[in-house]
């Protein structure tokens, strides 16, 4: 295994740990929940192989459901966004392509780039979690208020740790 390859999964573990022991508990007004090991399935390389992802997004998020007892819902919502992210990222491709070995990021791609391609993931991630723990459509609003709550938190953390760990090149 290549140094690329160990450095992916100490981080893995380290994204996991941090959800799973300090932000599980890092909820404002039972309503922001910070959902930080998106992080890591959104930073993956851009090449990434399709298959890849979506294991890897499965790996992720039954290990959250392991921890969060919360029976599959990470792991559906994980899924999701990884077969849609390479689709997602083909809507983004910037003028000339994405350089070999690209890494999703505010440091490669700017802020702004980072914010259209991160939001629409993760409101797509908490919306599956959510609505799905709900049951339904019946807390309609209130789902919808705890979607809004925890991405803005979610999206926060996640610029804060990407700015702070690989800098700001833009």
């Amino acid at each position: 295994m290549n140094r690329f390859g160990v450095f992916q999964i100490a981080l893995f573990v380290v994204y996991l740990l941090v959800q799973v022991v300090v932000l599980k508990n890092a909820v404002f007004f039972h309503t922001a929940f910070c959902f930080l090991y998106i992080g890591y399935l959104l930073r993956l390389p851009v090449e990434t192989n399709h298959m890849a992802l979506i294991g890897v997004g499965f790996g992720m998020g039954l290990l959250v459901d392991v921890f969060y007892d919360s029976l599959g819902l990470h792991t559906m919502a994980c899924v999701l966004i990884m077969y849609l992210r390479p689709y997602w990222l083909s809507l983004l491709t910037p003028q000339g392509g994405y350089d070999s070995g690209a890494m999703p990021g505010i440091g490669q791609f700017g802020l702004q780039w980072y914010l259209v391609y991160a939001t629409p993931l993760v409101v797509l991630h908490l919306s599956v979690l959510f609505f799905t723990e709900a049951g339904g459509f019946e807390y309609f609003w209130i789902t919808v208020g705890k979607i809004g709550a925890s991405a803005l938190y979610t999206l926060l953390v996640l610029v804060m740790v990407d700015v702070f760990f690989t800098g700001s090149k833009r």
